[in-house]
């Protein structure tokens, strides 16, 4: 398997992955959103607030944005999580077009990475996606974990790439294009 179509698969599994994550937060009772909780954010709204911001942070460096460390501050958390699903959602839909229009030159190419008072760092668009996506998978564990304890039950989250899977997320698959 080339590369492109490693990074395309997980962007369709990050896609996959937040719906059945988001499906579940949408279920919860009124309060649970924003409950106090142990992990590295103290809640879930915080957590997923975060992923979206890094998110929109690492795609503006990748699609050379220009906006860079801007992304932060005009951020605005979400208090809704209904509100906040709709806009993870289109973010990664926005991230699968993106990677569906990279080549294997695109992932070698440099950009240029705004780390505020450390500089413009070029970094390789590659290593970008591959930190987003292990970015993601780091917090959506966290609030994988912090969802055992409201009332609603952690989705399965690793039944996406393989063939046998498949059987089991067909109607999602084919719900959301991927």
């Amino acid at each position: 398997m080339e590369l492109t179509s490693h990074f395309r698969r997980m962007a369709r599994n990050n896609l996959w992955s937040n719906d059945r994550i988001y499906r579940g937060l949408l279920a919860l009772q009124p309060g649970e959103f924003e409950a106090k909780r142990t992990s590295f954010f103290p809640s879930l709204k915080e957590t997923l607030n975060h992923i979206l911001e890094v998110d929109l942070f690492y795609l503006d460096m990748i699609e050379e944005g220009g906006e860079g460390r801007k992304v932060f501050d005009r951020f605005v958390a979400f208090d809704d999580a209904e509100a906040l699903a709709t806009a993870q959602a289109e973010f990664d839909r926005r991230l699968v077009a993106c990677c569906d229009g990279l080549s294997a030159a695109d992932l070698d190419r440099r950009v240029l990475s705004d780390r505020g008072e450390a500089g413009q760092i070029p970094e390789r668009i590659g290593d970008l996606l591959a930190h987003l996506f292990i970015h993601q998978i780091h917090h959506r564990g966290q609030v994988h974990a912090m969802l055992s304890g409201t009332s609603v039950a952690p989705p399965q989250l690793d039944e996406f790439f393989l063939d046998y899977d498949l059987r089991f997320r067909g109607e999602e698959v084919e719900r959301l294009g991927i």
